[in-house]
């Protein structure tokens, strides 16, 4: 992806587009729809970190894919996969979103989705669970479930 360009996803109908850098401030319209797009819904560049309060609008409104990292400090599994998570979020830069969530922190979250333990990865699409796992997972296997939410 270019450096000076962004992608928005549409919130009318989900289409991916490529906002140029310098037109960022001006109203953009969807390529296919021709609605105006709202750069609430750009896909950040790396994995962002969500609390109770912005779960709704960060990452059940958000029109396209989303990973989910639910996680702990103290888990030494999920001190281990956070570089990984971090590697993968600038990978899929464009095409997924990827959240953490801090589960000792943010606990509503974590019970409205029945996290039992960390770390818990939910993979998300158009604001609607579509696959799970719990526990660790290497980062080639994180590349196979990934490629099947895009």
């Amino acid at each position: 992806m270019n450096q000076d360009s962004i992608l928005v996803g549409c919130a009318h109908c989900g289409a991916k587009n490529r906002v140029p850098g310098n037109r960022v401030r001006e109203q953009a319209v969807c390529g296919k729809c021709r609605r105006p797009l709202s750069m609430a819904n750009r896909y950040p560049d790396g994995a962002v970190d969500v609390i109770d309060r912005d779960f709704n609008t960060q990452i059940l409104a958000f029109p396209g894919p989303v990973f989910v990292f639910f996680w702990s400090p103290n888990c030494g599994y999920c001190r281990r996969m956070l570089p990984d998570v971090d590697t993968l979020a600038r990978d899929y830069a464009g095409r997924i979103k990827f959240a953490k969530v801090l589960l000792d922190q943010n606990p509503v979250s974590g019970s409205n989705y029945a996290v039992q333990s960390v770390p818990t990865l939910i993979f998300m699409k158009k604001g609607r669970q579509v696959d799970r796992v719990t526990g660790a997972l290497p980062r080639m296997e994180l590349d196979r479930y990934l490629s099947r939410l895009l």
